[in-house]
């Protein structure tokens, strides 16, 4: 969801200069758009921010009937989607042009949804009786809503949701092509589903107020706040990396944005303190894709969640914040070890800047993000997200009067408002899109019955042992999250495996939406189609695979909390009867396992560990990690021994040196 402005970014002499808008168009499909000018720059502008407002009103007011909404929602979508992105990616650039093809089916495309929009009472009375015409207009419509999916999000989605209607209609009873349009186009639980509803209700909402955050310069204030935090300590450049595409993520929305947004100033930052380039882009991909599982927020997934499961915003936020802290104490400690292994060291005093200045200077541009979480507990996902809005407005207001006054001179941009619900409908393309096409996918399973057959396959695995059920759900969830927004990942996730989970296994709902939810979003830097790595191996000029492999090794916690808290649903703490004193201890411990782990996965503590002190870090960290007494007590005798047999060694070799 980010929008990059900076061309180009000049690094020190030695580093070549960054090309973020070619890296993104190259990694992210959301990017890669075709330039206006002048007065049709204007028009499309102008249209893009319309069309914020309008979903904006909507939210506050929300009057139209639910299906007329969804068709007038992404019919505005589509037309936009085919004006703005290309066929593909080498087509010539040229300002203001338009192929006469895109405008034919840009008005095709969104001419189907308004169709059905205006004659949508009729439609309905007709139900799976629709005629002929109706028919068409359903296959012109999903076919080029199917294209315009391509286009801006990518082929893997659009390839599972096709097979998906290929097998209801070869395979499955053979379904008339009149009974299958009818339910993708003309009902709530195809195109008009759930994934879009969310979307359009407040998703759409989110990325706005992501916009307006960027925009605020709330960015370089958390790279500024992770340098004054960790960039003195070992190895400083790349934890500050961590902590600041940590916040960043959290609202972004986008890994492979936030990889190079962020990643074009860090990554040059730690390859020149000593990294390997392969490590540096690894850092940034791994800390990037964990910013989508940050609370509060979490890229909008924690307000979805709320709609999947019925729980309170609070309890979700409250449940991600031990797995979240896991996730980035392990990378943290792996950046840690590394450091001390090549004996790197920190930034330079003056290149620090001070903490108490500059949270007293900009801790302000926090206040629309402290608005929108207070505001969830007392109103609507929607109405919470447009408070929020208006509370970044206000700030960027009074932050223009205050600087008027210092300078004696009115300053207030009305461009940068403008710009930021511009983006704001930009960034909501590519996550509209999914999600209509998304809810193919979820009408397609419940016509085939096809979720019956998975929740069978995955308890058949479970007699054999659960832990097999929970591996083939992750597969499931690495294959349909690849390439795919974060919200949209998870509407899929939520509508398609997470209730297996709950099925087959008796996990509790939110264990098992968070275990699919971790599982989509790691995809982003999971081989072999790990596209926040690769953009981050473009940045650092390093081989994309390695960096894919390093990534995912960084974010180890990532694959190994979620079957914690499948079979252990306490270590989300919500809704656990157990009293504070053993989830304090469930938290000691947990960390005390990562830091073995993050240990024993760099081979270094105090020196280099051999193999087998390398497989008791391992075993003594996952013992900890797991919640019970007896697991604890292993661990810890496992983590005594390495310990021991650390720092003995280190102590021998620095004799022998001396």
């Amino acid at each position: 969801m980010s929008d990059i402005n900076t061309n180009v970014i000049n690094m020190a002499p030695d580093e070549e200069a960054i090309d973020v808008d070619k890296i993104m168009a190259e990694f992210d499909k959301e990017s890669n758009t075709r330039h206006f000018t002048g007065v049709f720059g204007k028009i499309i502008k102008a249209a893009m921010v319309l069309f914020s407002l309008y979903v904006m009103f909507d939210g506050w007011t929300g009057t139209m009937e639910e299906r007329q909404k969804m068709a007038w929602f992404i019919g505005i979508i589509v037309f936009i989607a085919f004006i703005l992105f290309p066929i593909r990616k080498k087509e010539i650039k040229k300002p203001n042009h338009v192929p006469f093809y895109d405008w034919i089916f840009a008005i095709l495309g969104s001419g189907s949804f308004f169709y059905y929009a205006i004659n949508c009472q009729a439609i309905v009375d007709r139900a799976s009786r629709i005629n002929e015409i109706d028919i068409a207009v359903a296959i012109i419509g999903t076919c080029l809503l199917f294209e315009a999916c391509r286009r801006v999000v990518g082929l893997p989605i659009v390839c599972v949701s096709a097979a998906f209607i290929a097998y209801a209609f070869f395979v499955v009873n053979r379904n008339p092509l009149r009974i299958i349009m009818y339910k993708l186009f003309y009902t709530t639980e195809g195109i008009a589903g759930t994934p879009l509803n969310v979307c359009a209700s407040f998703i759409v909402l989110f990325i706005i107020f992501a916009s307006f955050l960027e925009q605020s310069g709330i960015g370089a204030f958390f790279v500024d706040l992770a340098n004054s935090i960790a960039g003195k300590s070992t190895g400083g450049p790349a934890k500050v990396a961590v902590i600041s595409s940590a916040m960043e993520g959290m609202y972004s929305g986008s890994s492979v944005a936030n990889t190079v947004g962020s990643g074009s100033v860090t990554i040059p930052t730690m390859k020149r303190c000593g990294y390997k380039p392969e490590f540096a882009a690894a850092v940034e991909a791994a800390a990037s894709t964990g910013g989508q599982i940050m609370p509060p927020i979490m890229g909008a997934a924690a307000f979805l969640m709320t709609e999947y499961t019925g729980l309170p915003y609070s309890q979700i936020a409250i449940a991600a914040i031990l797995p979240a802290v896991l996730y980035f104490t392990g990378i943290f400690m792996m950046i840690h070890f590394e450091a001390k292994k090549l004996g790197l060291k920190g930034l330079p005093k003056e290149a620090i800047p001070n903490f108490f200045k500059l949270v007293i200077s900009k801790g302000y541009l926090l206040l629309p993000v402290v608005a929108l979480v207070v505001a969830m507990n007392y109103f609507s996902p929607a109405k919470a997200a447009i408070l929020a809005i208006l509370v970044a407005i206000g700030v960027k207001v009074i932050e223009g009067a205050i600087k008027s006054i210092v300078h004696k001179k009115f300053e207030f941009d009305i461009n940068l408002y403008i710009q930021s619900l511009a983006n704001g409908t930009k960034n909501a393309i590519g996550v509209a899109l999914a999600c209509a096409v998304a809810g193919c996918i979820s009408a397609m399973v419940q016509q085939t019955g096809l979720a019956n057959v998975l929740s069978s396959l995955v308890h058949s695995a479970s007699q054999i042992h659960p832990i097999f059920a929970l591996m083939l759900t992750m597969l499931m969830c690495i294959v349909l999250g690849m390439g795919v927004p974060t919200t949209a990942n998870y509407v899929i996730m939520a509508s398609m495996v997470a209730p297996i989970l709950m099925r087959s296994l008796s996990i509790p709902v939110l264990a098992a939406h968070m275990f699919v939810f971790y599982f989509g979003i790691v995809a982003d830097i999971t081989p072999p189609v790990a596209l926040a790595a690769y953009a981050g191996s473009a940045i650092a000029k390093s081989n994309p695979m390695k960096t894919g492999v390093t990534a995912t090794r960084l974010a180890i916690t990532a694959f190994i909390v979620p079957y914690i808290f499948a079979f252990s649903p306490e270590m989300l703490i919500v809704g656990s009867d157990k009293p504070w004193y053993e989830i304090v201890l469930l938290v000691i411990t947990a960390l005390c396992g990562i830091y073995i782990i993050s240990a024993g996965m760099e081979g270094y503590m105090y020196k280099h560990m051999p193999w087998w002190e390398r497989i008791l870090s391992l075993a003594g960290g996952l013992c900890m990690i797991i919640p019970g007494l007896l697991t604890d007590a292993i661990g810890l005798a496992l983590i005594i021994i390495v310990f021991a047999l650390q720092k003995i060694g280190s102590k021998r070799q620095a004799k022998a040196v001396t």
